[in-house]
């Protein structure tokens, strides 16, 4: 097993064992946008390599090593799934279900009808189109036919474009990675929630994590940004809309929903709506 130590020059320095799938087809990168800083076989090198680096370049020094994240201390664990020609039946109750899958990223299986995967967006769809066993209520599936019909109709990691400064994507709107999102405004650019829950679930945030702890997290931050706001703070106050953010990303999951889905029911809740200013906010017309 090869590890690389990576550069996103003026981004960050990471780790990973495959620099396609992390960084090019996750983070977006392209080939030349990126440098190997080193490689090895040897995960406790490059661990501690990787925060050497990180201070020497400036950058904000992992608090957790490389080795000691979640998905390297448990990368031999691999659901014991069961395949026939029609379904793959994973061991656990739909409710116990997507944090299993996500800790085994990168667990690839063959069915009659191809090979399948699995990735945080392949998560998303297992999620959707689970079904739970009528057999045994602490068994679920999924049906391999549509699954491999997923995986050749989709990028497992889609690659999106910059951000408008409203967060709304403004290229690849009608890249072939994602055939349904046409000229949607409402389809933003997931790759940061996906890094913010990526790093929530390598440290147990969601295992272990209580909606209502994070909720109140939330009422915090709220606060911080207001008294940012009135300071004139502007540094102090795009950190805390950002950490509002973070919160509001780890909330969602928390209660098995994403953020992505509640920023396009808050938008088609709006987008008709008609209304005023007045006194510095936006007051809709009464019905």
């Amino acid at each position: 097993m090869t590890y690389y130590i990576y550069h996103i020059p003026g981004k960050k320095i990471g780790v990973t064992r495959d620099l396609k799938e992390r960084v090019e087809w996750q983070q977006g990168y392209e080939p030349g946008e990126y440098e190997v800083l080193m490689e090895s076989d040897d995960i406790l090198e490059v661990s501690k390599d990787e925060l050497l680096l990180q201070e020497m370049y400036g950058y904000k020094v992992d608090r957790v090593p490389y080795n000691e994240l979640k998905f390297n201390k448990n990368k031999n664990m691999k659901m014991n799934i069961n395949v026939t020609e029609q379904t793959t039946t994973f061991p656990c109750p739909v409710n116990k279900l997507k944090g299993q899958l996500m800790d085994c990223i990168g667990m690839k299986w063959e069915t009659d009808h191809g090979e399948v995967m699995l990735t945080p967006e392949s998560v998303k769809w297992i999620m959707k189109n689970v079904k739970e066993s009528m057999y045994n209520e602490k068994r679920s599936y999924v049906y391999n036919k549509a699954f491999v019909r997923w995986f050749d109709n989709n990028n497992p990691y889609p690659r999106t474009g910059a951000l408008s400064p409203t967060g709304i994507r403004q290229e690849n709107s009608n890249d072939e990675s994602c055939p349904e999102c046409g000229n949607d405004p409402t389809i933003y650019d997931e790759s940061q929630f996906d890094l913010i829950r990526q790093w929530a679930e390598e440290r147990g945030l969601y295992a272990n994590g209580d909606p209502k702890t994070q909720a109140l997290k939330l009422v915090e931050e709220v606060g911080e940004t207001c008294r940012a706001i009135l300071k004139e703070d502007r540094a102090e106050a795009i950190d805390g809309i950002g950490d509002c953010v973070v919160v509001l990303t780890n909330l969602a999951e928390l209660l098995d929903f994403h953020i992505e889905d509640c920023i396009r029911e808050a938008y088609n809740e709006i987008k008709d709506r008609k209304g005023k200013m007045a006194n510095g906010t936006y007051v809709k017309d009464a019905k």
